[in-house]
């Protein structure tokens, strides 16, 4: 597999403004990526001039506004690219969660006579609160089992609660909590099999791999720019035959067609220029240091724009560089006597993200300690609620959760893992 230049970790650092940041004299150093990343220059720079050159409402017969549709119009672009999709799948809203809750309201005005939905113990609660909101609505909900000793779903039981009343499925590309990468393309066939839509939460996974809703057969997907180097905005994908015929609750001034039809009101117009320009960061790394096929049978199709084709490259480029660390990180931290690592077995898929807890300690006074030193790490559930009260954390405070992305260094973890020894001690 060809790389086209080794990995410049400098280059990628000098970025991050954020990265200049220090705590009581110690250089910051953020293993927080999983709750949100850092944002490049680049990004900053496309927030800053839309604003200038382009900040007006959409539809409008002027300079500013015609600018402003055609940043809305890249941005779909660039988006369908990160997701392998068409620009016109693609919708803004205000975050996944509000995204979802209005996917879940528009699909109950569909005509049919299935009730039950199918949720997960593993998922973070965008995917499920949704959804378990429809019982009120005469929705019966079923909720697939978590197998505890291994944070993975329990796929028995997936498959014996799907049936002929199957209305939708929920699941997450990967757990935000505990890094778990599931088998979404064979989940979601089996959905498929028993006739029922598929609603999934690719928050988390979005950093860490790359995302083909074709390949999958995802009939909806979401994700959040502000996972991967972009601003505050969700988005969301739609399968073309479903989104357009969605029976989206709108104002009657909105547009019925896809994907306008989910964007109530005026969307966060210099947001979702950030979010493209996180794209062609992205980008950026695939064709300075990603293999010349991401080795995943995607990057070779034909129909594939150039701009896919190196989106492809640097999420394999940020894998090659992350996944020593994060077994570093795995190794270490179950060495040390009193610290529990929890997430799948080794051979299992998983994203660079480590929760664990220290024997004796709880989670926030891990957190703030660390913090104090500069490490900056999540504690608590992550809003996978469910799962820590499955692995009955939830009294405790919870995980400890660190995860890396593409400007961690080898020397910050060791940092972390120095002071982690000293607090299980």
């Amino acid at each position: 597999m060809h790389q086209n230049r080794p990995y410049d970790l400098e280059y990628i650092r000098n970025q991050f403004p954020a990265l200049a940041l220090s705590v009581n004299s110690y250089p910051a150093a953020f293993f927080d990526g999983p709750g949100g990343t850092q944002v490049p220059q680049r990004v900053l720079d496309a927030v800053n001039d839309y604003l200038i050159y382009s900040n007006a409402n959409a539809g409008g017969k002027f300079l500013t506004s015609h600018n402003s549709d055609l940043v809305i119009k890249e941005a779909r672009k660039a988006l369908a690219d990160f997701l392998g999709a068409r620009p016109d799948e693609i919708a803004f809203g205000q975050n996944m969660t509000t995204l979802n809750y209005q996917l879940a309201l528009a699909l109950t005005r569909c005509p049919g006579q299935r009730r039950e939905i199918v949720i997960t113990e593993i998922d973070h609660e965008a995917n499920r609160g949704p959804w378990l909101a429809l019982k009120e609505r005469g929705y019966k909900i079923r909720e697939v089992r978590m197998d505890t000793e291994t944070c993975t779903i329990d796929m028995d039981d997936y498959r014996n609660k799907l049936s002929g009343d199957t209305f939708l499925v929920a699941l997450n590309y990967a757990s935000n909590g505990v890094g778990t990468i599931n088998s979404v393309e064979e989940m979601i066939s089996l959905a498929h099999q028993a006739g029922a839509i598929t609603v999934i939460d690719a928050v988390h996974y979005a950093l860490h791999g790359p995302i083909d809703v074709k390949k999958i057969a995802a009939d909806y997907l979401l994700c959040s720019a502000y996972k991967f180097f972009g601003p505050h905005i969700g988005i969301i994908y739609g399968k073309k035959a479903l989104f357009s015929e969605l029976p989206a609750y709108r104002l009657r001034t909105q547009s019925g067609l896809a994907p306008n039809l989910i964007e109530t009101g005026t969307l966060n117009h210099e947001g979702i220029a950030g979010a493209s320009e996180a794209v062609e960061f992205i980008a950026d790394l695939g064709r300075r240091f990603g293999p010349s096929d991401s080795g995943d049978g995607l990057s070779g199709r034909k129909d594939m724009t150039e701009r896919r084709r190196h989106v492809l490259s640097g999420m394999k480029a940020m894998e090659q560089y992350e996944r020593p660390l994060a077994e570093k990180m795995l190794d270490e931290l179950s060495s040390i006597q009193g610290v529990r690592v929890y997430g799948p077995p080794r051979d299992y898929p998983r994203t660079s993200t480590i929760s664990f807890t220290i024997e004796g300690k709880r989670a926030d006074r891990v957190a703030s300690e660390l913090g104090q030193k500069g490490l900056f790490v999540w504690d608590g559930h992550f809003y996978a609620i469910r799962l820590v009260e499955k692995l009955d954390l939830q009294e405790s405070g919870g995980l400890i959760r660190a995860g890396l992305c593409p400007y961690n260094t080898e020397q910050e973890v060791d940092r972390l893992l120095e002071e982690i020894k000293r607090l299980a001690k």
